[in-house]
C-alpha cells in the first residue's frame, strides 16, 4: 500500500460503475479503493445464496479490473484471514482507516439508508472528512425529484413519467410523445392462451469462471443454511457481460416483451423478460444505454413502439420513480402499515411447500434462481401476502432477501407502496389485489391445481379467491367509495349474506393455518 493515502475511495457492492464520480480524479500514487465483504450484509435479512454470490462475484471482478489498471485496492473478502473479526462494514472500514490513515473518504451516495447511516456514523467517529459525490448512474437527480415532488400528497407514476420524458427528451417528437400516447400499457397485458409461449430464445448464459466459482464456493462455505440454490448461477458479473446480455435481449426478446410482460407459464422463469435489473442495480450497466438500445430497435423496425415504450416505462418510469420516493420518505417509510396488517409471513415462502400451484411454482423458481418477474412478485407472492394481511415489514424483508436484483431503494417502495398499500396510497391510488381468476387468466398455473379459482368457499375454493373477497369486505369502509376502486368493491354486494359470512369464516381459518409454524424451515424447492 502507498505510504501516504489521500483518498480512500469507498466502493459498495451495488456501486460497481467504472465511470463513477468517486473514481473521477483517482490517482494511483496516493489513492486507494476500499471494498469489503462482511457477514452483516448477507444476514441482516436472510439472503438467498445466489444474491450473495452475485454481489461477491461482481465485486471481485471489479476489484480485479481495478488492480489490472494499476490501482491499489484494499479488499476484505469473506474468506480472508482477518475477515472473521469484521462483522459489519463499519468494522472493516474502521480497520482500514486506522491502517491507511487517509486524509478523506470519497464515495457516491449509497442505495440503502441503513448502510448510509451506519457508515456516516463511522466516518464521524473516526473524524474522517467525507467527500460525497453525485451518483450519475441514474437518469434523474434526487434534487430534481424533490422539486417535482414538492407540495404533492400523492405521487403518481403517470405524472412523473410524462414530466421526465419531456425533460430528458426520451421517445418524444417535439413536445408530444412518439405515437401520440404516453403509455401503451393496455396493449402490454396479453396472456399466452392455451398454446403457451411456444418456442423462444432463452437468455444468454454466463457460466461461472474461476473468480465466480470462488465466490460460489465461499457462499456455500460461509452461508450453508441460507435459502436458495447456486446450481443455476449464470448472471452477468462484469460490465462487458452486462452489455452482452443487453444486446441479447434487444435482438431476441424485446419485440415480444410488451405483449407478454405480464404473462406467466409453468417451468419458464425467463420468458421474454430482459434479466437486466440486477446488472443495472449493481451499476454494471447504465440505464441510459439500456433505453437507447431499446429506442434504436424501434427506430430500425426491430420492435414495435408498444413493446419499446412498455420497456422504457419500467426503467425511466418505475425504477427512477421508486428511487425518488425511497429517499424522500426514509427512514419512516419502513414502518408504514396503513392497512394494519399483522399476520406473520407463512413458512412456505422459504420452502415452496404449498399445494397452491401458483405460489408453489413462483416460490420454487425464486428459490432455484433468485428470480421472478414483476407480475409473479406483484400478483402472486405480493397479492397473496396483501390478501392474507402479512405485516409489511415481514414481506419486505423476504423480497429483499430472495431476489438477486434486490437493493433496498428499489425493493422497499415496490413492496410497501405498490404491492402492500402500506403507505396508504402515496405511491398507488388503490391496492393491487385480485382473485385467483386473474392468475388463471394470465398463466397456466391453475389448470393443474386442486383449487378452483372461480370458487369463493368450500374445500376446493382457491385460497386466493377466498381471501380476496374477505379483503374487500374487511376494507370496504376505506375503498368502497374510492373513485378508482368503487366498482371493484361494489361486486361484493351481489354475494348473498350467508356466503359472505362463510367467506369471512373460511378466511379466518386460512389465517390461522398459515400462521402456524412448520416443524422446521427446510429450504429446498424445485419445479420438478
Amino acid at each position: 500500500m502507498t505510504a501516504t493515502v489521500r483518498n480512500l475511495v469507498v466502493i459498495l457492492g451495488d456501486q460497481l460503475d467504472p465511470h463513477s464520480l468517486a473514481l473521477a480524479d483517482f490517482d494511483p500514487a496516493q489513492d486507494v479503493i476500499w471494498m469489503a465483504e462482511v457477514p452483516e450484509e448477507s444476514t441482516h435479512v436472510w439472503s438467498h445464496k445466489t444474491r450473495i454470490a452475485l454481489f461477491f462475484a461482481a465485486m471481485r471482478q471489479f476489484a480485479a479490473d481495478c488492480r489490472t489498471r494499476g490501482w491499489q485496492v484494499d479488499y476484505s473478502t469473506i474468506a480472508g484471514s482477518t475477515a472473521a473479526r469484521f462483522t459489519s462494514l463499519s468494522d472493516a472500514l474502521t480497520a482500514s482507516v486506522r491502517k491507511l490513515k487517509p486524509v478523506r473518504a470519497v464515495w457516491v451516495k449509497p442505495g440503502d439508508y441503513r448502510v448510509e447511516k451506519q457508515l456516516k456514523e463511522c466516518f464521524a467517529a473516526l473524524a474522517l472528512e467525507l467527500d460525497e459525490r453525485p451518483d450519475q448512474h441514474f437518469l434523474i437527480d434526487l434534487d430534481d425529484f424533490q422539486v417535482w415532488a414538492k407540495g404533492r400528497k400523492e405521487f403518481r407514476l403517470a405524472h412523473f413519467y410524462q414530466h421526465f420524458r419531456k425533460k430528458l427528451g426520451i421517445l418524444m417528437k417535439g413536445s408530444e410523445p412518439v405515437g401520440e400516447r404516453w403509455s401503451f400499457d393496455q396493449e402490454n397485458r396479453k396472456s399466452f392462451g392455451r398454446k403457451g409461449p411456444g418456442l423462444f430464445r432463452a437468455p444468454l448464459q454466463f457460466l461461472p469462471d474461476a473468480q465466480v466459482k470462488s465466490a460460489i464456493d465461499d457462499v456455500e462455505r460461509h452461508f450453508p443454511d441460507h435459502p436458495g440454490k447456486l446450481a443455476n448461477f449464470d448472471w452477468p458479473t462484469t460490465s462487458a457481460q452486462a452489455q452482452a446480455a443487453l444486446a441479447d435481449f434487444i435482438e431476441h426478446r424485446l419485440a415480444q416483451f410488451g405483449d407478454f410482460q405480464d404473462a406467466m407459464w409453468t417451468d419458464q422463469p425467463w420468458l421474454y423478460h430482459a434479466r437486466l435489473s440486477a446488472a443495472m442495480n449493481l451499476k454494471l450497466l447504465h440505464p441510459r444505454d439500456v433505453i437507447d438500445a431499446a429506442i434504436a430497435a424501434y427506430a430500425s423496425g426491430q420492435a414495435a413502439l408498444a413493446s419499446v415504450e412498455g420497456f422504457v416505462r419500467q426503467i425511466l418510469g418505475w425504477r427512477e420513480f421508486v428511487r425518488g420516493l425511497y429517499w424522500l420518505r426514509m427512514p419512516g417509510y419502513l414502518q408504514e402499515n396503513a392497512l394494519n396488517a399483522q399476520q406473520p409471513l407463512p413458512d412456505f415462502y422459504w420452502s415452496g411447500k404449498t399445494d397452491m400451484n401458483c405460489l408453489r411454482h413462483t416460490l420454487a423458481q425464486t428459490l432455484d434462481y433468485g428470480y421472478a418477474h414483476h407480475i409473479q412478485r406483484l400478483m402472486v407472492t405480493g397479492n397473496f401476502a396483501l390478501l392474507l394481511g402479512v405485516a409489511p415489514k415481514a414481506i419486505h424483508e423476504w423480497y429483499l432477501a430472495v431476489y438477486v436484483d434486490a437493493v433496498e431503494w428499489v425493493e422497499l417502495p415496490n413492496t410497501l407502496g405498490m404491492s402492500q398499500f402500506a403507505d396508504g396510497g402515496v405511491l398507488a391510488s388503490k391496492p393491487y389485489c385480485a382473485s385467483g381468476k386473474y392468475i388463471d387468466r394470465m398463466s397456466n398455473y391453475c389448470g393443474s391445481c386442486r383449487f378452483k379459482p372461480e370458487l369463493r368457499v368450500g374445500e376446493t375454493a382457491c385460497p386466493i379467491t377466498t381471501l380476496y373477497w374477505d379483503f374487500l369486505e374487511r376494507h370496504a369502509d376505506r375503498f368502497a367509495k374510492h373513485p378508482r376502486s368503487a366498482l371493484q368493491w361494489r361486486a361484493r354486494e351481489s354475494i348473498a349474506p350467508s356466503e359472505r359470512k362463510q367467506i369471512k369464516a373460511e378466511a379466518e381459518q386460512l389465517r390461522i393455518k398459515f400462521a402456524a409454524k412448520a416443524p422446521e424451515n427446510t429450504i429446498t424447492a424445485s419445479n420438478s
